[in-house]
């Protein structure tokens, strides 16, 4: 699927975008084998339906997922595997790190419904650990588009070049970010949406959204900030990061993640080996969070990564 002809119309899943695109590239390449643990989306009914010999349901059962894709991976199959977020991370992390790692073979793992995407069903369903997590394991690439474009080119990419990957789905629908031209950044591995002259916001997938509504209030308070999507977390495009942000003064990192290992600290590692130093206020979930039950708005707030807070913390920055 060519990511420019995309439907300029309302924005479908990430979900059912990501698996189409599978589909269609499946009905040309045999090869390529789709492993799932869920059922009931109408992209999932059309793959099972129309390549039955490609699709596997391997049921609540992703540990024994991650097994059976490193055999298909070692017999030449192009392998895809798509579960909610917490399960095929959290649960599968030992099948992970002992059989894909170990081996470094190209399977990709496709996660749904990362970070506080599962709103309403607490903790079991929260992934607010994974970047911390899978960026951790030996040669894995970690992606998060923020918007359709962006994960139809990701998956077009992890269809044209099998890797050891994890890449990361909203659940919800996103508003379109990209029209067209998200291709011809992929391999820079960030795309700096917005430029300012004050500071800057950094964000991935969702949070993206959130960083760009704080920078339309912080420009009607007469303050200029930048944007930029840091869409593939590893390996970090260390070099031209460094080089985007040397043009502003101060850095805001934005996640709906642990602040322990997760994003900033990718982001902050990168910047330390280009010997780039800069004050930063870091937003993300704090140790000892509350776990509670609520919309996705109403935690950002209970958590501190809401708009405002994205705001106050540019403010301080550059108050101080």
């Amino acid at each position: 699927m060519d990511t420019n002809s995309i439907s300029a119309n309302k924005p479908k899943l990430m979900r059912d975008t990501v698996i189409d695109t599978i589909c269609d590239a499946a009905e040309i390449d045999k090869d390529i084998i789709f492993i799932t643990a869920d059922l009931g989306a109408a992209s999932l009914d059309r793959f099972r339906r129309d390549l039955p010999d490609q699709f596997i349901h391997a049921g609540i059962s992703e540990q024994n997922m991650v097994d059976l894709a490193s055999g298909l991976a070692l017999s030449g199959k192009k392998v895809f595997l798509y579960a909610m977020a917490p399960f095929i991370t959290a649960r599968c992390y030992e099948q992970i790190k002992s059989v894909l790692a170990s081996m470094n073979l190209p399977v990709t793992l496709l996660a749904v419904g990362v970070g506080l995407g599962y709103d309403h069903a607490t903790l079991t369903h929260f992934t607010t650990e994974d970047v911390a997590c899978m960026r951790s394991l030996n040669g894995i690439e970690v992606l998060s588009p923020s918007d359709e474009e962006s994960a139809t080119a990701i998956t077009t990419e992890a269809i044209k070049n099998p890797a050891f990957r994890y890449i990361r789905l909203e659940r919800q629908k996103q508003e379109r970010l990209y029209h067209g031209h998200f291709s011809t950044v992929l391999g820079q591995g960030f795309v700096h949406l917005v430029k300012g002259s004050d500071l800057a916001i950094i964000a991935c997938g969702y949070m993206v959204h959130k960083a760009l509504g704080a920078q339309k209030i912080l420009e009607e308070r007469g303050v200029s900030a930048g944007v930029i999507d840091l869409f593939r977390i590893k390996p970090i495009n260390a070099k031209g990061l460094a080089e985007t942000l040397s043009q502003y003064a101060y850095l805001v990192t934005v996640e709906e993640q642990i602040l322990e290992g997760g994003f900033s600290s990718a982001v902050l590692e990168a910047l330390a080996d280009q010997n780039v130093m800069m004050p930063v206020k870091r937003l993300g979930i704090r140790d000892g969070f509350n776990v509670l039950n609520g919309d996705r708005d109403q935690l950002h707030e209970l958590y501190g990564i809401d708009m405002p807070k994205i705001v106050d913390a540019a403010l301080s920055l550059k108050e101080a």
